[in-house]
């Protein structure tokens, strides 16, 4: 649609995520720790903790902090124990807004999201209120100019269930999140490197805001994304 670009919306989260370098550390830690607590030290067995190594090693994270995030998990280091809550809520319009916590103190993250959610004129949701609204996928978008052929050959050949291109050029890959890291290895074999990849939260249609409705949602997404129990924030807020 005229006026909101998806490669616009792509590059502007990267920015924003690069800003919070920091803050992704720490995120991190907390999902190897949970990931190695849950299913083990091995991430050759553990397709949560490689799927959360690749991104500490896309963020260049220290192999360091990698190593006592897995030893925390497993126990051979001390560590706090923290608990996964997702909660769900509607943004500025009625857009869908999922929200991934790992905590240790599941009070007080309720108050912070629920904080922020009506704070910036959205409000939270009961469980299952706006999750039907997503699917689970692998992910992965490559930017304008990729040549779409040879994506979509090694691709669906590594097992994709889809390859969509969008008018600004913008090629996606979907895939079941169990063959994720398959056709991601694939396509970078090939030379084929996508600038967002990853285990997400897809919706199946979006909102579309602009102007002030927008920058209301932004600003409530970032509020969201802010708070330090926060891990992801899914919506199918397409802002211009």
């Amino acid at each position: 649609m005229a006026g909101h670009s998806k490669w616009a919306n792509i590059q502007h989260r990267k920015g924003r995520q690069d800003e919070k370098r920091g803050r992704i550390f720490t995120r991190l830690i907390k999902e190897i720790t949970v990931a190695a607590k849950l299913g083990g030290g091995d991430a050759a067995t553990n397709p949560r903790l490689r799927l959360a190594m690749d991104k500490a090693g896309d963020a260049n994270m220290p192999k360091d902090k990698v190593l006592d995030a897995i030893k925390r998990g497993t126990g051979s280091l001390d560590g706090v124990d923290y608990e996964e809550i997702r909660y769900e809520g509607y943004g500025i319009g009625g857009a869908a807004v999922i929200v991934d916590c790992l905590t240790d103190n599941r009070t007080r993250t309720v108050a912070e999201v629920r904080h922020a959610f009506a704070k910036h004129g959205g409000n939270l949701g009961t469980d299952g209120s706006v999750s039907f609204m997503f699917k689970h996928v692998g992910q992965m978008f490559f930017a304008p100019g990729t040549s779409e052929d040879a994506v979509m050959e090694a691709a669906l050949e590594a097992g994709a269930d889809d390859v969509l291109t969008d008018e600004d050029g913008v090629i996606e890959v979907l895939c079941q999140p169990n063959d994720f890291a398959a056709v991601r290895a694939a396509l970078e074999a090939q030379g084929l490197k996508p600038e967002v990849a990853e285990i997400t939260l897809r919706p199946d249609t979006s909102a579309d805001l602009a102007g002030d409705d927008g920058i209301r949602m932004q600003k409530l997404l970032d509020a969201l994304e802010g708070l330090d129990d926060v891990q992801e924030v899914y919506s199918n807020a397409n802002i211009s």
